[in-house]
């Protein structure tokens, strides 16, 4: 009788316990399921609370560490903006360039925001409308005997890696006439940042640097007359904000802002506060 009884205790037991692991798996279940609403409405722009912008943090005039250590620049300047009309706490994340896709595809930043070329990358990304048209230039020593592109034959030129100015030269869009030019180089060097480039060329380790005309203009003016900038062009593109590909909402809600701050002059304004480096010529959104 005793075992009888035992038996039929234990088996109550076993039945409150195995309930008991069905809740909490229906917990798990449930926490998961709010979990990944929660990561889904991250992807819009109209529940965020946050607006994480990725960005490279020596890309002077567009991005970049400011006297006081601050991030700064252009694309930021518009960024904040942008948040504050939004009601979103800007997130200024400076990434490491090659590692741009992964960040953008893990989720760890909503957009590439930083004089990001959209030329040859459209099926890459969900852009917004270009707002720079931007030129990719060759800045060299001012006692150079370089003065035309075609004196960079033979000649050691920096490149920042998996830059516009890269690209220029020799990406799956390049010109044939870029090619040519790239291949009439003795070496062609990709740097990690253009500040090193510079120093580079500085201790004429290098001959020549090639990037974009903003970014030229501004090490130009921070080294007095050091160097100067061929009248030659490497080539012209446009930049926009890149999301990741298919994220449309987040897009069109960055996009509306950006018009309404052209509408109402306040784009202008933040574009003025850089035409030292030319970019009020530069600008092309609402045009």
């Amino acid at each position: 009788m005793k075992k009888k009884m035992l038996t039929v205790l234990l088996a109550a037991a076993m039945t409150v316990s195995l309930a008991g692991c069905g809740s909490k798996d229906a917990d798990k279940k449930d926490n998961a399921s709010v979990q990944n609403t929660e990561n889904a409405k991250s992807d819009n722009g109209s529940d965020r609370t946050q607006f994480v912008v990725g960005f490279d943090a020596e890309f002077p005039p567009y991005g970049y560490m400011d006297e006081d250590g601050d991030y700064t620049g252009f694309d930021l300047e518009l960024a904040q903006e942008v948040c504050d009309r939004n009601g979103w706490e800007l997130v200024k994340k400076p990434i490491n360039w090659d590692s741009k896709d992964m960040e953008l595809e893990s989720g760890s930043i909503d957009c590439i925001w930083n004089g990001f070329t959209m030329n040859g990358r459209e099926d890459d990304y969900t852009f917004s409308d270009p707002y720079v048209d931007n030129s990719i230039v060759v800045v060299v020593a001012k006692d150079s005997d370089i003065n035309k592109l075609s004196d960079l034959a033979g000649k050691v030129v920096d490149v920042q890696a998996d830059s516009s100015g890269l690209a220029a030269l020799q990406g799956d869009d390049a010109t044939d006439e870029n090619k040519e030019l790239t291949a009439s180089f003795a070496e062609l060097q990709q740097v990690a940042d253009y500040n090193t480039a510079f120093m580079n060329l500085e201790s004429g380790a290098v001959d020549a640097v090639v990037l974009d005309i903003g970014v030229a203009k501004y090490q130009m003016s921070s080294k007095g007359d050091a160097f100067r900038m061929l009248d030659e062009q490497v080539s012209s593109e446009q930049y926009a904000i890149g999301f990741k590909k298919g994220n449309t909402e987040l897009r069109d809600q960055v996009q509306k802002t950006l018009d309404e701050m052209v509408k109402d002059g306040t784009f202008t304004t933040i574009v003025n506060n850089y035409t030292d480096y030319n970019l009020p010529e530069m600008v092309c959104l609402g045009e």
